[in-house]
């Protein structure tokens, strides 16, 4: 079967969020500091007595000369302090008899106060985050140089203080483990990132020290929602998806994309979501064939497909919603068969879902379906390889949570808690075929698929 006007072709359908529900406690009222003390307690646990966990917020980012993004914080120190304040440092002691958690913040200042907001006090950081040592970022440097140096932090000189002790042996046995978040290695020639700059101060001051990376420990514990996350990330979605009909009812010929856009944003803020979970992508007719198309400015015209790919930011928590659908209210034939191919294509991934599976059983689950349903009609000739990639360019599995793309490991098995979507996607647009080598292979299959007048 062949198609006409190829541009106005393009969709995608997203989103099963598959939170598998067989977590053996249902969420209650919602205590988040109890969820965040739990999620404290296992990444001890994994850690060990000689170790020094320590986690930084992230740093503010210039958007222009004097002017800054609006802040995010770093998503490890959110999951686990629950503060999206800046100039944040988390550290874990598992060893310590007491003082096992430690925040450090920023003092209160009333002259920066006046310019940036309200800095939260330690009474107001214990009880927003569940931890009870609390100490200003300038002391952060004497805490770890004390400890280094085989000495208890906040003691005085006369005191007995056995909280440090199994660190403190650690240290001076040349054991001592000094526990961070070093995340993506950065290539050979790029700048180093702030924590490897960090961990090179700690090496060089102080001997026997081991640097370990933790973020394969805390991004194991993310892959798997609690009863609180999921409860929050069902709220994240039902939010996203009252946004989405929203931004349904203002797509209409003639409007223009942000018009969509700003709908869909205002429902986030009117239902407690107070801001998106990235930066949303609203495209029309040929834009909606680009993956991350970001301007938003077209005018939409009758007869094309709008693509949305938008979801809420609900207390920390975003899923991923990507629906496409006609402007003018109704699909043309042609439009509404590749839906079709892209539907079924994601009802087989869902079928292929079960605890103790993987993403990958999905991916191939989904790719046979969009295989058999593009060599129906006529739009690839041979389903045996990979063909079918000139229209399909994207995999379709990956996890949700504090990331639009969370944190996760695509070789271990689903088990119960585990989020993730399946978004298949279907991109028609001429050129795909442009692109392709020039073979004789390759001109077969584009005078095969290509529309004729």
């Amino acid at each position: 079967m062949r198609h006409r006007g190829f541009q106005s072709v393009g969709t995608l359908l997203t989103l099963l969020v598959s939170v598998l529900l067989v977590t053996p406690i249902p969420a209650t009222g919602g205590d988040v500091q109890d969820d965040l003390k739990a999620r404290r307690a296992r990444l001890m646990e994994r850690l060990g007595g000689d170790t020094l966990f320590v986690a930084f917020s992230a740093p503010l980012q210039v958007y222009s000369r004097d002017v800054e993004y609006e802040y995010r914080q770093d998503s490890n120190l959110w999951y686990l302090a629950g503060t999206d304040q800046e100039e944040t440092i988390l550290v874990l002691m598992p060893g310590n008899s007491a003082r096992r958690e430690i925040l450090f913040i920023s003092e209160p200042n009333p002259r920066r106060e006046h310019w940036n907001g309200h800095l939260l006090t330690k009474s107001e950081a214990r009880a927003l985050t569940g931890i009870d040592t609390v100490y200003y970022t300038t002391e952060f440097e004497p805490f770890v140089t004390a400890l280094m140096n085989g000495q208890p932090f906040d003691t005085p000189r006369q005191a007995v203080a056995t909280d440090f002790d199994a660190y403190l042996a650690a240290v001076g046995r040349g054991q001592a483990r000094v526990s961070l978040l070093f995340g993506r290695r950065p290539a050979p020639s790029a700048e180093l990132p702030a924590i490897y700059e960090f961990a090179r101060r700690m090496r060089d001051r102080f001997v026997g020290a081991t640097m370990v990376d933790a973020t394969p420990l805390v991004e194991g514990l993310r892959q798997v929602k609690t009863p609180y996350e999921q409860q929050v990330l069902r709220r994240s979605l039902e939010i996203s998806s009252d946004a989405h009909r929203a931004g349904m009812q203002a797509a209409v010929p003639g409007a223009y994309e942000y018009e969509v856009e700003a709908a869909i944003e205002r429902a986030y803020l009117a239902n407690g979501a107070m801001s998106p979970g990235y930066p949303s992508i609203v495209g029309s007719g040929p834009n909606a064939t680009v993956l991350h198309y970001n301007k938003s400015s077209r005018q939409m015209q009758a007869g094309d497909l709008l693509l949305v790919d938008a979801a809420a930011n609900y207390k920390g928590l975003t899923g991923d919603i990507t629906r496409t659908y006609p402007v003018s209210g109704r699909f043309t034939d042609a439009q509404k068969d590749i839906y079709g191919v892209v539907l079924d294509a994601q009802a087989s991934g869902m079928r292929a879902v079960r605890a103790g599976g993987y993403p990958a059983d999905v991916e191939q689950a989904v790719a046979s379906a969009v295989r058999d349903g593009l060599l129906r009609l006529g739009l690839i000739t041979d389903a045996s390889g990979d063909q079918f990639r000139v229209w399909y360019t994207h995999g379709v599995c990956h996890f949700i949570g504090m990331d639009v793309h969370d944190a996760g490991d695509y070789k271990r098995p689903f088990e119960p808690g585990v989020a993730f979507v399946i978004e298949p996607g279907v991109y028609i647009r001429e050129a795909a075929l442009e692109m392709l080598p020039d073979t004789p292979e390759n001109r077969a299959f584009i005078a095969a698929v290509r529309p004729t007048a």
